[in-house]
């Protein structure tokens, strides 16, 4: 069903964070670098463009616990699975993977008890992603040009150059593919319109992919054979056998944040500008409505019922019917929200703050906050900005 729609939406320029190094523990906006060639080039131009409308760096801030959460998250998980509203079953994930990327890591949260179990070094790493086994996390160290594998049992790293600034990672379902975001440097091979394809296997660059300027945000279809990445220009839609662009999808309100429904056949983009909120037609590349979703919305993800929106300028985290698409309520989290995710069996939503530093869990069944997880000593004023949660098994 499509959304209530707004149809005229404002165009304008936005200074996207690319984090592309630290200084005195900040995010740098715009910053730039010099472009990182690869070999191995798929394809230099969409197919059809436009067709349809280790260990942590010395002197680094480290990230400490002022409380963890103090009971378990999954009162049911011992069962190692739970039951959906619609009467499927849903693995529970034994970990979520907290990019911190101020304070130069990625922490290990186990779920069932609520406390860190361990921590990887990076640099600035603004996004992470996790193998379906769970053996291995792959982080976007931004602040460099490249991306950690990393055992997430031993913590041993493993570094593939991809280009400079990468800012998001994402693993296909069947863990055969890696795609990175490179978004810093100049334009070209290596630059700031490439992602990066990694083969997990040899942990090595296969090559990279054209899209559009500064490449944000990247998921896979639930049967992995599409890519979606936001860009300063639009929606790219990547064939990941062919490793082509096969659309565009034009959206020149500076996309950022991107997730795709359970089954596959809708998108939803944020366009902080705009403060707005794109849904997408996956199969035909067709913008099915557009509705307001509050102050400069960074983030979003769903869980098939509802939708979730991090609105970053007004703490809050907006909720939407999928079905109808409008706005069902809001629920105030800690400040500058940016990263957002819902575990596998869509019972928790995960809110990243910016500004404080701060982890808010959000029960989907109350849709209230259910339990915070804090920082302590230097977890402020961006200092340990979340930017990215990712959850995996129990590896």
């Amino acid at each position: 069903m499509s959304f209530p729609f707004q149809r005229q939406l404002q165009r304008h320029g936005r200074a996207t964070i690319v984090a592309g190094a630290a200084v005195a523990g900040l995010l740098v906006v715009g910053a730039s670098g010099t472009a990182f060639a690869l070999t191995g080039t798929f394809s230099s131009a969409p197919t059809s463009a436009h067709a349809a409308a280790g260990g942590n760096s010395e002197g680094a801030p480290h990230w400490t616990i002022s409380k963890t959460i103090g009971k378990p998250l999954f009162k049911t998980a011992a069962k190692s699975t739970v039951k959906k509203a619609d009467g499927a079953a849903a693995a529970l994930p034994g970990y979520a993977y907290v990019a911190v990327a101020g304070g130069y890591e990625v922490l290990k949260v186990d779920i069932a008890t609520g406390t860190f179990v361990a921590e990887y070094g990076d640099d600035t790493g603004e996004g992470v992603a996790i193998s379906p086994d769970g053996s291995t996390a792959y982080i976007a160290s931004t602040g460099q040009y490249d991306v950690l594998a990393t055992n997430t049992t031993t913590g041993a790293q493993t570094s593939i150059e991809v280009g400079a600034y990468p800012q998001d990672v994402a693993v296909s379902p069947t863990g055969s593919l890696v795609y990175a975001t490179v978004t810093g440097g100049d334009t070209g091979p290596g630059g700031s319109n490439v992602v990066a394809v990694i083969n997990p296997a040899t942990d090595t660059v296969k090559g990279d992919i054209t899209v559009g300027t500064a490449p944000r945000q990247v998921v896979f279809s639930p049967d992995g054979s599409r890519a979606y990445v936001t860009t300063s220009d639009g929606v790219y839609v990547i064939n990941t056998a062919t490793s082509h662009v096969v659309r565009v999808i034009p959206d020149f309100d500076d996309p950022q944040g991107i997730a795709i429904s359970p089954d596959g056949s809708t998108l939803y983009v944020t366009n902080p500008d705009a403060g707005a909120l794109w849904q997408i037609n996956a199969a035909t590349g067709h913008v099915t409505g557009v509705v307001n979703a509050g102050a400069e919305p960074q983030a979003v993800t769903t869980n098939g019922t509802d939708i979730y929106v991090a609105d970053m300028n007004s703490n809050s985290v907006d909720i939407l019917s999928a079905a109808t698409g409008k706005v069902t309520g809001s629920i105030a989290v800690q400040g500058l929200p940016m990263a957002i995710a819902a575990t596998p069996d869509g019972s928790e939503v995960w809110v990243g703050n910016g500004y404080t530093g701060s982890v808010s869990i959000i029960s989907t069944a109350t849709n209230t906050v259910a339990a915070t997880i804090s920082g302590g000593g230097q977890a402020t004023a961006l200092n340990s900005a979340i930017t990215d949660i990712a959850f995996g098994p129990a590896s």
